[in-house]
């Protein structure tokens, strides 16, 4: 194909032949970027959370080589990867991945012959885009964790510190009469609800009242039989995925403390007919922001370390999972995980755990033999 095809982001959709520009090179480039943006639109990838971030990059790789991408070359990748690990010391190989793979991206549609931009270049620059990006100047995926090695589950007793240090600040703002009362009651049943539900940031944001769900076989646990999660992390181009995750019996003190707050804590709010389940002084749905600054003020509180983020706490929830002995596959469910690898990665078994799961297979081996040993 010549470039003339009208495919999503084609350079003569995006750059009318004809228009004199003040400054070219910079007209061309905005259009590079607005094709791309539409090319990655017609995928139904997510604008705000991943076309213009990626937009974003490649305009500030533009930016960091004073370069135009017909002109970049691969020493300047290397050079703007090496810029960043120098600047943040803590550049994960993860993040240096990501970003490699973007800028791969944009390489790839901008050389594409199908979209025009090779022959416009070097019509007007004398010269076309190259892909800048080859197997040997970018990071190999060759382990399936790379976070840091300081992020790990909660133990029980983190957990637990961490709870009290959620509830105590309730007590200490009510005993300086001070505002705000109402709101850490609320974040205090939050983190407890991302906790004993295994959610993730955007999922606990998201919920609304009516996802409150019963479950006939815990008729108990009324209205708090299960959650229903609505905005799962979605698949690339795919909307967010949705689960229901049961309430265990293990985590059933949530029962207690999420009725508390819908009949008692919610209310005060004044939410009016607003549906979300966690809502602000302001009576709008809590921002993710927001939640990650309850995690914060509880874990400085509690002097549980700072590597360790909200996200730890549903790794807690699938470790102590498994250690309360469900099956890998109800757990890989509860959490909406696509494969079991996964739901293996979150997962930090304690060392007592290990050791009852040693103890109970000898026991079934050898009881026979000696059967008083293990008593």
């Amino acid at each position: 194909m010549s470039g003339g095809a009208d495919l999503p982001g084609a350079a003569h959709l995006v750059l009318a032949d004809g228009v004199a520009h003040l400054d070219l090179e910079t007209a061309v480039f905005n259009a590079m970027l607005e094709g791309w943006a539409r090319q990655q639109a017609t995928r139904f990838l997510s604008s705000d959370g991943t076309i213009q971030p990626r937009i974003s990059l490649v305009r500030r790789f533009a930016s960091f080589t004073n370069e135009y991408p017909w002109q970049w070359d691969s020493a300047d990748v290397e050079e703007f990867i090496n810029h960043l690990r120098a600047r943040r010391p803590s550049f994960a190989v993860s993040t240096g991945r990501g970003y490699q793979n973007i800028l791969r991206l944009f390489c790839e549609y901008v050389t594409d012959a199908r979209y025009g931009w090779p022959r416009k270049c070097y019509e007007h620059f004398g010269e076309a885009p190259v892909q800048i990006l080859h197997e040997w100047n970018t990071v190999t995926h060759s382990s399936d964790y790379e976070g840091s090695p300081g992020r790990r589950p909660l133990t029980y007793d983190e957990v637990q510190g961490l709870f009290d240090a959620a509830d105590g600040r309730v007590e200490e703002i009510r005993k300086r009469r001070r505002k705000g009362a109402l709101a850490a009651m609320r974040d205090s049943i939050l983190l407890k609800s991302v906790y004993a539900y295994g959610l993730r940031r955007r999922e606990a944001a998201g919920l609304d009242v009516a996802d409150l769900r019963r479950n006939a076989r815990m008729p108990d646990y009324g209205r708090f039989g299960a959650l229903f999660v609505r905005y799962g992390k979605s698949s690339k181009g795919g909307p967010p995925k949705r689960r229901t995750v049961l309430t265990v019996p293990e985590f059933d003190w949530i029962v207690d403390a999420l009725d508390q707050y819908v009949d008692e804590v919610r209310p005060l709010f004044q939410p009016g007919k607003h549906p979300a389940l966690w809502i602000t002084e302001r009576r709008g749905r809590i921002s993710l922001r927001r939640v990650d600054e309850a995690f914060e003020t509880a874990r400085k509180v509690a002097g549980i370390p700072e590597e360790l983020d909200l996200h730890c706490l549903r790794h807690s929830y699938v470790t102590h999972l498994l250690e309360f002995d469900y099956p890998e596959r109800f757990v890989q469910d509860q959490v909406g995980h696509e494969y079991a690898s996964t739901t293996a990665i979150y997962s930090g078994v304690s060392d007592e755990y290990r050791n009852r799961l040693l103890h109970r297979s000898l026991k079934g081996r050898h009881s026979a033999l000696w059967g008083h040993c293990f008593d």
